[in-house]
């Protein structure tokens, strides 16, 4: 049953994004305030340049303990080059994605240009879903 699943049926498509030349610092508040692990960064064209990850933003604090400085831009920061999915790909497959990296969410993309987001409790939501729907 899970190979009919696509990510497009359980993507999330109201996102928190970045642009690269936003502060680093600002862009950490989002993510706390949202409660977010990471966000996509995008260019002017909507295309996902890359990724601000917490693991990303912890380089902040090692970067203010060496140059006094506490701050930065973005694409300072970033992952870049970040792995994206299609939003055709099968949650089985994406299942096997997550277990082979430590990734928590993909960018969800079609062209390059982003149109949602997929995380491992989404997919834990397809697989909760099936689950209901056999013992219906």
């Amino acid at each position: 049953m899970l190979h009919s699943i696509t990510v497009k049926d359980y993507m999330s498509e109201s996102l928190l994004t970045f642009r690269p030349d936003m502060d680093v610092i600002e862009a950490i508040h989002k993510l706390v305030e949202k409660g977010y692990s990471g966000a996509p960064v995008l260019d002017n064209l909507g295309n996902v340049i890359g990724v601000l990850s917490e693991h990303d933003c912890l380089k902040v604090g090692l970067h203010a303990s060496y140059h006094g400085v506490l701050g930065g831009k973005v694409a300072d920061f970033m992952s870049k080059n970040p792995v994206t999915v299609e939003s055709e790909l099968s949650i089985l497959e994406l299942a096997k994605m997550f277990l082979d990296k430590p990734f928590r969410r993909y960018p969800v993309t079609e062209d390059n240009r982003l149109i949602g987001q997929i995380s491992r409790s989404d997919v834990l939501r397809a697989i909760d879903a099936i689950n209901d729907s056999s013992n219906a």
